[in-house]
């Protein structure tokens, strides 16, 4: 819960701390956690499907010795 010792005001807390704040301050309705989950989770993946080639090409010539 590193966020949570830097940052003193709520609007700027990250969005998994949000998360963990629902979690803990409500009832857990878990179809709403699990539909707010994966909406913060969507852009990471859109990154990830855009920058994929160039991750892997990375990681394959990294392995490479010559």
């Amino acid at each position: 819960m590193g966020p949570l010792i830097y940052l003193q005001d709520e609007a700027k807390y990250t969005l998994a701390l949000g998360l963990q704040m629902y979690r803990t301050t409500n009832y857990v309705e878990w179809p709403l956690l699990m539909a707010a989950a994966t909406i913060v989770v969507i852009p990471t993946i859109i990154a990830f499907y855009f920058t994929q080639n160039t991750i892997v090409e990375s990681v394959t010539l990294t392995g490479l010795k010559g």
